[in-house]
């Protein structure tokens, strides 16, 4: 009865040994079907090519898109400005036309302070500033020295004594510097 025990557990394990055998080959199998292939080098180099066609493309239109927003930009960039300018520009047309008529020169005078303050008040609405220069020290940043003089006193050696041309702040950037007379 033991020879016919280990007979069987021979044949059990014989057959257990065969279904393990046979499992694993399916599984090797069915791995060996479901791995993706490796792309050839001649397809790696096309995705590579597409992809950077594509990017290309892509920078190129980003480039020219720029470019036109930049142009635009610097075509209407003083609209703001003009627009704000124009009632100034009519208001000298008005005087021009009133003045041919007119003896009184405290008439004309006031006009043409008065469009002057309205020019000015523009201006100075966008961040411009005059530059006081009289009487202060000559400054080569801001200064342009057109000629020197001697000074009428001592205390105005190296100074401004005449503002010939205003210089000119925008935004506290100097835009024009004044030309001046300095005392030596």
């Amino acid at each position: 009865m033991s020879e016919e025990k280990d007979e069987l557990r021979a044949d059990q394990t014989q057959d257990q040994h065969e279904e393990t055998t046979e499992t694993t080959e399916v599984n090797v199998e069915e791995t060996s079907e479901e791995a993706p292939k490796e792309p050839t080098a001649e397809e790696k180099y096309a995705e590579l090519n597409d992809r950077f066609l594509r990017l290309y493309a892509e920078f190129e239109n980003y480039r020219r898109r720029t470019n036109e927003e930049r142009l635009q930009l610097i075509a209407t960039a003083n609209k703001d400005l003009i627009q704000k300018l124009l009632p100034v520009m009519d208001n000298f047309e008005r005087a021009i036309a009133n003045n041919e008529k007119l003896d009184d020169a405290d008439s004309i005078k006031e006009g043409f302070h008065l469009i002057h303050n309205l020019l000015k008040g523009v201006l100075d609405g966008k961040g411009l500033k005059a530059m006081e220069a009289k009487g202060v020290q000559f400054d080569s940043d801001l200064h342009e020295a057109i000629a020197n003089i001697p000074a009428p006193d001592k205390k105005m050696v190296g100074k401004v004594i005449e503002d010939v041309e205003k210089g000119y702040y925008l935004n506290d950037k100097v835009i024009r510097f004044a030309k001046v007379v300095v005392g030596q």
